[in-house]
């Protein structure tokens, strides 16, 4: 998608009378360190170069923006935190208009309410220890503290607090917002109904949110922090373990206070999580007997929630692909009750780690468990469409220097292990794992929720300025 020399001239002279008293706020290609400077890609794998970054500080800036695009027949993406695995936040492809909302920080706390208030910029960590100190308070968010809240509210926002509190979108009450029309509106369950239905799950197609209001949880006093390495032997000899965890998950009944995820990597396997009680409740379900077999258990208190989150961020597979740029490749699958993985489907799978060219020592299989309050919601709630799912898993793998197609390879051939361990089933994908490679991406991300996505698009932007190559797109 790129744009003629016309094209690009006339959305400068637009852009450049907008922050015409701040000409710092908008970059072009033609500016050195472009890329570096401005564009920022996470993924270096895809590149891709925007018509242009802009950085507003009001809301009425943004809708000025979104009537620049528009006028020169270009495409908008927002972006937040920036950490789009497509490199959607910059548009995906070439010739889109940015707006960052880096500047947009505002955050306020009603303690009659205890609903938050604050700005579409707001990275997770600034915003946990915000709301934190501001009456202790805490929402339902992912683990990487440089992840932005734009997004993460906007796509799901799935996290260890999730089963209890639901997604991160799930706390959001309301949101200003621009429209494709430059129109600055406010959306909620009372206004503008259709349109909060499609911001909570599929944002990026429908407007640039600038502001979020959510209502909190009290932060957990103290939390249990566990950990089971398993790092001697073949992949192929954890089978078992993994089979257990599945076994442990699988309960309906399972204590919604436990979160719990399996990294399997090149050093061996972890299977980690937090349990939001006491020591005593925790042992009562008794995880280490039945996952801790020639493991190295670590399990320790904190009585501190800022401490816990921050625990988090340490897990290993985040220390590498938190928030570093780097060029890689992901995937994902859905787990429901009915989807579970049979037992040779998960020996398959493990025997597959020893055997497999990876291309790659930086290679994570992450599986995450998930259902407790977000399954209690409707599917009819919110664009978020995997209300089902029980777990997920997520492949990632880092190119040292450079992507290899073996390293693509690998992991298309753990999904399609598992995907052939499980026949027939019409598996979804997580859009923060965004896969630019799903033949139908739209339908893997919103499921039976995309005819009703599509009319609402239809409706607010039927030119489809809020374009990415996997957004929504009008009936």
């Amino acid at each position: 998608m790129g744009n003629s020399p016309s094209t690009s001239s006339a959305l400068q002279t637009c852009l450049n009378g907008v922050f015409a008293n701040n000409r710092g706020a908008v970059s072009y290609p033609s500016d050195p360190f472009y890329q570096l400077n401005a564009v920022k890609p996470y993924n270096l794998d895809i590149p891709v170069t925007p018509a242009a970054v802009v950085r507003p500080t009001t809301t009425e800036d943004v809708s000025k923006v979104v009537q620049c695009a528009v006028a020169s027949g270009l495409k908008v993406q927002p972006r937040s935190g920036g950490h789009s695995y497509a490199n959607y936040c910059l548009g995906g492809q070439d010739g889109a208009v940015v707006v960052d909302l880096v500047n947009f920080q505002k955050f306020e706390m009603n303690t009659s309410t205890w609903f938050a208030t604050f700005g579409a910029g707001t990275l997770l960590g600034d915003l946990t220890e915000r709301l934190y100190t501001n009456g202790q308070r805490a929402i339902a968010h992912g683990t990487c503290p440089q992840v932005g809240s734009g997004g993460h509210l906007t796509i799901g926002g799935l996290g260890p607090l999730s089963r209890q509190y639901g997604a991160a979108l799930d706390h959001v009450e309301e949101v200003e917002v621009v429209l494709a029309n430059g129109t600055i509106t406010r959306a909620s369950e009372s206004k503008n109904s259709d349109l909060f239905f499609a911001l909570k799950g599929a944002a990026a197609g429908f407007g640039i949110i600038t502001e979020f209001v959510v209502h909190t949880e009290p932060a957990p006093p103290s939390t249990v922090n566990y950990a089971y390495h398993i790092q001697v032997g073949k992949k192929s000899s954890f089978a078992n373990t993994f089979a257990a965890w599945q076994d442990i998950i699988k309960d309906p009944s399972l204590d919604r206070k436990l979160a719990s995820q399996v990294i399997i990597m090149e050093l061996g396997m972890i299977i980690s999580g937090t349990y939001f009680g006491t020591q005593d409740q925790y042992n009562a379900l008794q995880f280490e007997q039945r996952l801790a077999q020639n493991a190295t258990v670590s399990i320790h208190t904190l009585d501190n929630w800022l401490g816990t989150v921050s625990n988090w961020a340490e897990n290993e597979a985040l220390k590498l692909i938190g928030g570093i740029p780097g060029p890689f490749y992901s995937k994902s699958l859905a787990f429901t009750q009915n989807t579970l993985i049979p037992y040779k489907g998960i020996q398959d799978l493990f025997k597959y780690f020893d055997s497999a060219d990876k291309g790659t020592p930086l290679w994570f299989v992450i599986f995450d468990l998930e259902g407790g309050k977000v399954n209690d919601i409707p599917l009819s709630q919110t664009a978020y469409a995997h209300r089902d799912a029980l777990f997920y898993v997520q492949t990632y793998a880092i190119g040292v220097g450079v992507l290899l197609d073996k390293t693509r390879a690998f992991l298309n051939n753990i999904n399609k292990i598992i995907q052939d361990a499980i026949p027939g089933v019409d598996f979804g994908a997580y859009a923060g794992y965004v896969d630019p490679t799903l033949p139908n991406g739209q339908h893997s991300y919103w499921g039976d929720n995309l005819p009703r996505l599509q009319q609402i698009k239809t409706l607010y932007d039927p030119r489809d300025t809020f374009h990415n190559p996997q957004s929504v797109r009008p009936a």
